[in-house]
């Protein structure tokens, strides 16, 4: 009768002494590499008809702006689309504000070389602002785009851009160039609230696009 209730106990905890190191190892794993999850850079071509900067938060919107200028510099693409609103919040026309910008932080030779593509109010989500794009790439005709966004939206957005570049023109190319963002780090992304939050909310969408195929 001994016997028979000490082994239970004994295989209890010699599963238990197995599982904990595991399950540490696991956890030191992913807040390793759990970054990383998010990120998915495509190598550059060699050219491209266009660079597209994608809108997000202030941040991220000015590095990737800066991306795409970078990459327009360096005569890795022809012209450079911005994504913007129509209006900003006080009513004011965006363009030519962002047109002003553009030409006091690059110069006007560069800034001559961009075209912006107004987006409505309607417009937020990633895929809703990926069709709204391609409109304006069809526009101009242009065939080969990168498309420039955050790291750590670099995954989400590569499976969102060829979805919709397969639904409507396979022939056309895409490139996801992903920038550094200050409101994340793929090391020690658990390290400040600022990056958890960031990859905590990615991670959830990228989950909901790679299951259901489109955002809420």
């Amino acid at each position: 009768m001994t016997q028979t209730t000490i082994e239970p106990s004994r295989t209890w905890r010699r599963t238990l002494a197995w599982f904990l190191p595991v399950l540490l190892l696991l956890l030191l794993c992913f807040l390793r590499w759990g970054g990383n999850l998010l990120v998915s850079n495509d190598p550059l071509p060699s050219h491209a008809d266009v660079t597209i900067a994608l809108q997000g938060s202030i941040t991220a919107q000015i590095v990737r702006l800066d991306g795409a200028m970078e990459l327009l510099q360096e005569g890795i693409a022809t012209r450079a689309l911005v994504s913007v609103p129509k209006q900003s919040y006080w009513g004011e026309a965006v363009p030519p504000v962002a047109r002003h910008y553009l030409e006091d932080k690059y110069g006007s030779a560069l800034a001559g070389r961009v075209d912006f593509c107004e987006t409505g109010a309607e417009i937020d989500s990633t895929e809703q602002e990926a069709g709204a794009l391609l409109d304006c790439v069809r526009g101009h005709g242009w065939r080969s785009i990168i498309v420039v966004t955050s790291d750590y939206h670099t995954r989400r957005a590569g499976l969102i851009w060829r979805k919709m570049l397969q639904k409507r023109d396979p022939a056309d190319q895409v490139w996801i160039h992903g920038v550094p963002d200050p409101d994340f780090r793929p090391q020690g992304w658990w390290r400040k609230r600022r990056y958890a939050k960031t990859w905590f909310l990615e991670s959830t969408k990228l989950a909901w696009e790679c299951l259901f195929g489109w955002e809420d």
